[in-house]
Formats: structure tokens, sequence, C-alpha cells
């Protein structure tokens, strides 16, 4: 936890790793992220900066059963997929994805620059993440990290 009620997000380590079992996996890959909340001792909403690299995406296309997300691009240009289709977003431009509404979506960077997003999203332990593109589906847990599935609930 940081000692005071702010910090630098330059010195917390960029972390590379994606949460996806492969193949899964390939979609991020160029996908960096800082997360912001923990080191301030915040537990009820994760926030995380997050560099696209030309060509990466913030994850699968997918949709939260408990979990609001909030997005805000704070530098370069990306395209936002969902149900709904393609839209640009550049600096400055926001989009929400509320709990419960089955609308596949997920962000791009389609450019040859990076791209930066914030991401804030709630933490709720009975949310699961469903994936309508793939055979993927993730189950939260109280004391263990997000277990991933078939969508038959059969091991990945």
């Amino acid at each position: 936890m940081a000692d005071l009620p702010a910090l630098d997000p330059n010195d917390i380590e960029s972390r590379a790793r994606g949460g996806y079992p492969p193949p899964f996996d390939k979609v991020t890959k160029g996908r960096t992220k800082r997360v912001l909340g923990a080191p301030l001792g915040l537990t009820q909403f994760g926030v995380n900066l997050t560099e696209l690299a030309p060509g990466s995406a913030s994850a699968l296309r997918h949709w939260h059963s408990h979990e609001d997300e909030f997005v805000y691009v704070v530098s370069g240009k990306v395209v936002l997929i969902s149900d709904a289709g393609e839209q640009v977003l550049g600096a400055g431009m926001t989009a929400g994805f509320p709990a419960g509404v089955e609308d596949g979506h997920c962000i791009q960077n389609r450019t040859d620059q990076p791209a930066v997003i914030l991401e804030v999203g709630t933490r709720d332990m009975l949310d699961e993440g469903n994936y309508p593109d793939v055979d993927l589906h993730s189950h939260a847990g109280r004391y263990e990290k997000v277990r991933f599935t078939r969508k038959d609930g059969s091991p990945v």
C-alpha cells in the first residue's frame, strides 16, 4: 500500500502477463497494465492504466454478470467493438458497460502508435465473465484467482 493517498503511475511496475489461458492469451499480446487501485488500498473497485501496443487488444470480447466497467481513453485512438458494432474512440472519450448487460465488448488498437486507456471496474465475488466469440467462461472466487472453464464447465 502507498504511504500517502497519491502516487505516480510511472512508479508502478508495468505487467505484461495476461490472464487468459492459451490459446486465448494471444489477443492481449502487447498489452501492459499498471495496477493503480491496489497500491492505494482500494478494495471495492479496480483501476488499471493499460497501454495497448499496435495490434493488441484489451481483452477478448466479453461481458460481466456482476461487474460494471468504465474506460477512459487517455491517449491514442482505439476501436471499441461491441454488439452494436465498431466505434473509434480518441483521447478524452469514455465507454461504460453495466453489469449483467449481455453486450460483448473489447477495445483494440488498430493504429501504428501505442494507446493508453484507464480501466475502472467493480469487484464482485459472484462475477462471471462471458465470452460470446470463443468457448471460454470465467468464474470469480472470494479466496482464489479467476478460474477459467469451457462454457460447459469442463477444464480449458
